[in-house]
């Protein structure tokens, strides 16, 4: 996932009112939209770096969208809205190698009423994916996730077990917007009922993936497979 223009390089300053967070660029402060609806646990520290897009749409209320912030001296992807684009590039391209009996890729497709999952492969047997981004690090080369309570994730894995014993194959690809990382866990103590429902799905037959990104001002891209914890 190339960007398009270039990005700024500013200082971040605070997040507020959950979608906004203010950066200084050249000794001004500007107001960023923060696409990320997580607690962001771990990024949210003051005169770390931090890297923005302009929006191309002049009329757009919030000229800039925070992407990337700076921690430990590791470039880390906050915007959500990437997640998806970044594995739809992978399954594109056939680099997920434990996916890949499939000839369509379709986005954002409906199971239920309630519940849409990300993609939808047609193949052989149809497989739907559900795509989480992750960012918390809280011990060194150890992501984890969710970094707040997530009803919706929990949601979307029981869907997931319905979706299995309607005949799908089901994955969940936990994307780690960070290079430095080598194993991926559940963080129970911050979400117990979302590592209990976790468990169910590995029982039903739902798969979990994990990837590391490369991820510079230029681009972000799929990286490595990452060992899971079920522990």
């Amino acid at each position: 996932m190339i960007f398009i223009k270039p990005l700024l390089k500013t200082i971040f300053i605070k997040r507020y009112k959950r979608f906004f967070a203010d950066v200084s660029l050249n000794g001004k402060t500007l107001t960023a939209h923060c696409p990320n609806s997580g607690s962001m646990l771990g990024l949210l520290n003051p005169s770390s770096v931090a890297y923005i897009s302009k929006a191309d749409n002049d009329n757009r209320k919030l000229k800039y969208t925070l992407e990337i912030i700076e921690q430990n001296k590791e470039l880390v992807g906050v915007n959500t809205h990437r997640t998806n684009k970044i594995i739809e590039e992978a399954l594109q391209e056939k680099r997920i190698k434990k996916i890949n009996n499939y000839n369509k890729i379709n986005k954002e497709v409906f199971f239920n009423k309630k519940t849409r999952f990300d993609f939808l492969l047609n193949g052989k047997k149809n497989t739907f994916i559900e795509v989480k981004n992750v960012t918390l690090m809280r011990k060194n080369l150890i992501a984890e996730f969710p970094d707040g309570v997530t009803t919706r994730g929990q949601k979307h894995i029981k869907d997931l077990i319905d979706a299995k014993k309607k005949g799908y194959d089901c994955y969940v690809i936990f994307l780690v917007q960070r290079q430095n990382v080598n194993l991926f866990k559940i963080a129970k103590d911050i979400d117990k009922e979302y590592f209990n429902i976790f468990i169910k799905g590995k029982i039903s037959g739902v798969k979990y993936l994990c990837f590391s990104s490369t991820i510079s001002e230029k681009e972000i891209k799929l990286s490595n497979e990452i060992e899971i914890d079920y522990s």
